[in-house]
């Protein structure tokens, strides 16, 4: 489930950005509460102008677990930067909010395709992006974003794209197999 970010949600968000297996990998890193709360409240601001998109990642009885966002949206194409808390990794939460997001925003909010990089030595990320049925591996479709990429930071980058059309025939496909289903049953 996924909600807009809210300050009220800061405290348990920090707790869980700050551990070693998340914090290397959050976009918006914090050093402090009170830095993450005024990082909050700068996202919050940013989506207000249209400048980015982003949620706060649920689990099933309401607690905020993670953020989803959707970072550099230009020409309707966006950057994509998802954080879990350790203690939920492994649990479904990452697919379950990325489908929740991608539906939102190709859906709702007029976005056409949305990029993923990945650093070359993050491989749980890496992992989790080849399991989803309709993401593109596309440091090649894509070239010119990974070399600028490599250029701007100096990390190498694995970068997969989730086009809007793609993710529209995986939720058409989803929805027909769950009606067989319900047919055979």
């Amino acid at each position: 489930m996924l909600k807009k970010r809210e300050l009220e949600d800061c405290a348990v968000l920090y707790e869980l950005m700050k551990h070693p297996d998340v914090f290397p990998f959050v976009r918006q890193k914090a050093a402090s509460y009170e830095e993450y709360l005024f990082v909050t409240k700068q996202t919050i601001e940013a989506e207000e102008k249209g400048e980015l998109i982003s949620r706060t990642i649920l689990d099933e009885w309401h607690n905020p677990i993670g953020t989803i966002n959707l970072y550099d949206i230009q020409d309707g194409i966006g950057f994509l930067g998802t954080w879990i808390g350790k203690p939920y990794h492994g649990k479904g939460y990452n697919k379950i909010a990325k489908e929740l997001f991608f539906s939102e925003t190709f859906f709702e909010l007029n976005i056409n395709s949305i990029l993923m990089r990945i650093r070359e030595h993050n491989l749980r990320s890496i992992k989790a992006a080849e399991k989803l049925p309709y993401a593109v591996h596309a440091n090649e479709t894509r070239k010119t974003i990974v070399e600028k990429l490599k250029e701007e930071t100096g990390v190498s980058y694995e970068l997969f794209e989730v086009p809007k059309d793609v993710f529209t025939l995986y939720t058409m496909r989803s929805t027909i197999d769950q009606t067989d289903g319900l047919m055979e049953a």
